[in-house]
Parts: structure tokens; C-alpha cells; sequence
């Protein structure tokens, strides 16, 4: 664990209360799963999806069973109804932000999201304001012209 990662994960602002407890710590960081495991990225590869109780529920129909977490998500699975997870990062509907433009281009998920697979639980760990994205846009030398993310570009 970086040292930068533990000291923002201490003062950092915690993430919002989630209608169930989960911990990317122990998906991502212990298990391994790769982030598209459960944020799939429907074509076009716009936007990354938050997990379908499917998803999930294709290791936890055997996996921790007797957790009162498990057993909400459940009865999310089996009443057909999605778990209104809340978001943590959102950018403003006025911004064009594509996963695929990023991915193609070679960033991570950690480079937006942080160290998720070693958060408990999930928090904003960077910013996604205008400075820090024509920022991180200097650091890789793409493009930061305001049509570049004030326009969809195909």
C-alpha cells in the first residue's frame, strides 16, 4: 500500500452509506477480480455499468450464504429489482467522458478511481473536476482543447 493511498484513505471524506456493505478490498485486491468482472462496459464502451445482482449473485448463490449482506442482495436478486447502489464519481452531464476513449489510450481504472482494490469501502480517492482532468491531460500529453470534452467526438 502506498503511503500516499493510506494517509488520503484516513482523511479522506468516507463514501456514501451503500444500501449494502461491500468491499472492493476483498473482490478486487484479495480475489483478483479484474474491475470488467462486474462493471461491464456495454457497446459503444461509453460507460461502465454499476454490477447486475446476477453478476454477484453467480458466486454468492454458494459464497457466504448465512452474511445478512448476501441475504439483502438476495432478495434484490430474487425480486427482480436492482440495489440502488450510490454513485461515487460522477462528472456533469455537460462534460463528454468516455471508458473506451480512456481505456484505448491506455489509462487504468486506478488512474481515475484510485486504489480501489484497496478500499473497504469505496470513496472518492481523485477528483474529477476540470482541473484535475486537464491536469492528469498535461501529465499524458493528450489532448485539453475545450472541444475535446465539451463535444462528442465519434
Amino acid at each position: 500500500m502506498t503511503l500516499w493511498f493510506l494517509l488520503l484513505s484516513l482523511f479522506a471524506a468516507e463514501g456514501p452509506k451503500q444500501p449494502i456493505a461491500f468491499s472492493h478490498k476483498q473482490h478486487a485486491g484479495a480475489l483478483h477480480l479484474a474491475c470488467k468482472t462486474c462493471h461491464v462496459s456495454p457497446p459503444p464502451g461509453e460507460a461502465m455499468t454499476l454490477p447486475a445482482e446476477k453478476i454477484c449473485m453467480s458466486c454468492h448463490r454458494a459464497v457466504k450464504t448465512d452474511s445478512a449482506e448476501i441475504q439483502k442482495l438476495a432478495k434484490f436478486f430474487t425480486d427482480q429489482k436492482r440495489v440502488p447502489w450510490l454513485r461515487v464519481y460522477q462528472v456533469p452531464t455537460y462534460v463528454y467522458w468516455s471508458h473506451r476513449y480512456h481505456l484505448d489510450a491506455g489509462a487504468t481504472c486506478a488512474d481515475c478511481h484510485g486504489e480501489v482494490r484497496e478500499m473497504d469501502v469505496m470513496f472518492k480517492a481523485k477528483g474529477v473536476t476540470m482541473g484535475d482532468c486537464m491536469d492528469c491531460h498535461r501529465l499524458k500529453k493528450a489532448p485539453n482543447d475545450c472541444s475535446y470534452c465539451h463535444e462528442k467526438h465519434n
